[in-house]
């Protein structure tokens, strides 16, 4: 057996950072078989039998797509809590988040989850739902998911997740006790931002897909939005309240694709 050596090109996006490193090349390695030909006697070769390469497995980056230098771009006013630590590592709780597709595919996604992101917590400044009325509210009595006692769902997190039962239900999917925990989500970093990978990956909302399955498939921003506030922003009048919002999102889909470099693609509204 002989093993060759293939060193891939580093991958970097244009226009968007300094310089490039942190893993973007692999070392991939080809196992060929066969024993290369001998010469056996004068003018005589013995040829080696034809073999299949061993076909390489596909090359994953490591961490998150979006580089730190280019996380602390799209959000220079961030609170201290929101790390990029700690959404690197969330995004291992969630493999298939921008890792799914080519690399135009995973960078739209990315542009795609961080644009809502950008919406919901006003540039990733809140940690807590500004609106403390609102704080007592989010109890809907259940058997299954009962609210534990002296404690409060209200909207947390780098997508505000609120309710009991969306709290137990996103702890469940990565193994952390949300119900009877729920200010995990403001105080761990990893947590809050699992809490909204977890409802990009699996909410339909509104819709009939996942904000995922939109940008993996192609269906584009605009259903993204509808799985997340449908109900109130698509389909509205232009000029509205929800027609603005929903503009908005579009416009921070617009200037993150641009900074990572990668065409934003069609069906940006809803």
């Amino acid at each position: 057996m002989k093993m060759v050596r293939k060193l891939a090109a580093a991958l970097c996006v244009s226009g968007v950072l300094s310089a490039c490193g942190g893993g973007d090349a692999k070392d991939l390695w080809v196992q060929i078989g066969g024993t290369p030909g001998a010469i056996s006697g004068a003018g005589q070769t013995t040829v080696p039998p034809v073999t299949t390469p061993t076909v390489p497995a596909p090359v994953v980056e490591p961490g998150f797509i979006v580089t730190e230098a280019q996380f602390n771009q799209i959000f220079p006013n961030r609170a201290s809590f929101y790390t990029y630590a700690g959404l690197v590592d969330a995004v291992k709780a969630f493999p298939e988040f921008a890792g799914s597709g080519d690399r135009p595919v995973r960078l739209r996604e990315a542009a795609a989850f961080l644009a809502q992101v950008m919406h919901e917590s006003g540039g990733l400044r809140y940690v807590t739902e500004l609106n403390q009325a609102n704080w007592p509210l989010y109890c809907l009595a259940s058997v299954q998911y009962p609210c534990a006692p002296g404690k409060q769902y209200y909207g947390r997190g780098p997508l505000q997740i609120s309710w009991n039962y969306n709290y137990a239900t996103a702890g469940a999917a990565f193994g952390v006790d949300l119900l009877n925990n729920p200010d995990l989500v403001e105080t761990d970093a990893a947590t809050a931002w699992k809490t909204a990978l977890w409802f990009w990956m699996t909410s339909v909302g509104a819709g009939t897909m996942t904000g995922h399955a939109a940008m993996v498939n192609n269906a584009g921003f605009g259903e993204t939005t509808r799985s997340i506030n449908g109900a109130l922003e698509c389909g509205k009048a232009a000029g509205s309240d929800g027609y603005l919002k929903m503009q908005m999102r579009v416009t921070y889909y617009l200037d993150i694709a641009r900074l990572l470099g990668v065409d934003a693609g069609g069906n940006l509204t809803c």
